[in-house]
């Protein structure tokens, strides 16, 4: 009997850590993959952590995971940013640079160029242009991207130089 007992409770036990495992949830947690770029751009994006704003369009800083001075976070999965990113092909393309491709759009807003692209899931991609390294956004869909994209311009002016990245 004192064997069955404790192989109830045993069962009882697991069954709600198997019931809470289930319940938590990463999905509100972001997470990122981490850039490899070469030492010089290393450089320039761990420069360009330092000045990053606690805010950005009126969400906290909370950086997604696994933790690293090329990634940083706003309002969870709200805004994401990588630096040290490789050079998106769209940015090469005369479609793009003469304004024909829908899905990706050059432009500048407070000193900085970006190519904005929409992905199939609604989020907006930014890649900075005219910089020594290449720093992406993905703003979540529905968001609008101007707060955004204002509120990252002065650090990224501050820490990437103009100039051309490979």
């Amino acid at each position: 009997m004192n064997s069955f007992r404790h192989r109830h409770a045993v069962c009882s036990a697991l069954a709600v850590l198997v019931t809470v495992a289930g319940c938590s949830s990463a999905d509100d947690d972001a997470s990122a993959a981490v850039p490899s770029p070469d030492a010089k751009v290393t450089e320039l994006c761990q420069n360009l952590d330092k000045v990053l704003p606690a805010t950005v369009d009126g969400e906290s800083r909370d950086d997604p995971e696994p933790a690293s001075e090329l990634t940083a976070g706003w309002g969870g999965v709200a805004i994401i940013l990588r630096c040290g990113v490789t050079r998106p092909p769209k940015m090469t393309d005369p479609k793009v640079a003469n304004g024909q491709d829908a899905d990706a759009v050059p432009g500048g807003v407070n000193g900085v160029d970006w190519l904005m692209e929409r992905e199939g899931d609604g989020v907006q991609r930014f890649t900075t242009a005219n910089r020594e390294a290449y720093v992406e956004v993905e703003v979540a869909d529905g968001r609008d991207s101007t707060g955004v994209l204002i509120d990252l311009a002065p650090a990224v002016k501050k820490a990437i130089p103009e100039g051309i990245a490979f």
